[in-house]
C-alpha cells in the first residue's frame, strides 16, 4: 500500500524512471527491503536443491543407459555432452548477470541452455551469495537513468520567457 498524496486520493509516485523488477525479487533490490535477504537465502537454497534433484535425474538416466547396455562410447558421449553444455550454460548465465545478452545469440543458445540447465542453476546459486542475480546490471542502468533524468529536470527550471537576453544591437 502506498500513501495518498492528499489531493485526489492517488498514490504518491516519484517522478522519473522506475526500477526494472528482477525475477523473484520484484523491485526489492533497490532498497534491500520487504524480505530481500530472506528471498536471497531462499532462492540460493532452492536453486541448489533443484540442481541436486536435476543431477539425481541425470544419474537415473545414465543408469538407464547402462542397463540398456548401449556401449561405453554413448555413455561417455552423454557425460561429455552434459558437462560441456553445463559449463557453457554456467558461463552464459553468469555473464548475463553483468551485461544484457544479445537476443539473437540467446535464441541460438536456447537448446544448449536447456541441456546444460544444471550449469544455469549453479550460476544462479553462486550469484546469490553476492547479490540478487542481475542486481548490479539493473542498479547501474537505474542510477544512470536517474542521473540523466535529474540533469534534464534541473536544466529546465525557471520561466524561459523571463530569460535575460544580451544587449540588443542597435
Amino acid at each position: 500500500m502506498s500513501a495518498a498524496n492528499g489531493k485526489n486520493g492517488s498514490p504518491d509516485i516519484p517522478a522519473g524512471p522506475r526500477p526494472e523488477p528482477l525475477r523473484f525479487y520484484g523491485t526489492t533490490w533497490v532498497d534491500h527491503d520487504h524480505g530481500y535477504p530472506a528471498r536471497r537465502v531462499g532462492l540460493a537454497v532452492g536453486s541448489l536443491a533443484v540442481a541436486a534433484a536435476a543431477c539425481f535425474v541425470l544419474r537415473v538416466a545414465y543408469q538407464g543407459l547402462q542397463i540398456a547396455d548401449i556401449g561405453s562410447f554413448v555413455s561417455l558421449l552423454m557425460i561429455v555432452m552434459f558437462a560441456i553444455c553445463s559449463a557453457l550454460a554456467f558461463r552464459h548465465t553468469w555473464s548475463g548477470f553483468t551485461s544484457r545478452p544479445d537476443p539473437d545469440r540467446q535464441a541460438s543458445m536456447r537448446g544448449l541452455l536447456a541441456i546444460g540447465f544444471v550449469g544455469s542453476l549453479l550460476a544462479y546459486f553462486f550469484r546469490t551469495f553476492t547479490e540478487a542475480p542481475g542486481e548490479k546490471l539493473h542498479r547501474e542502468e537505474y542510477e544512470k537513468a536517474r542521473e540523466e533524468y535529474e540533469k534534464r529536470t534541473t536544466r529546465r527550471s525557471g520561466n524561459p520567457s523571463r530569460k535575460r537576453r544580451g544587449k540588443q544591437p542597435g
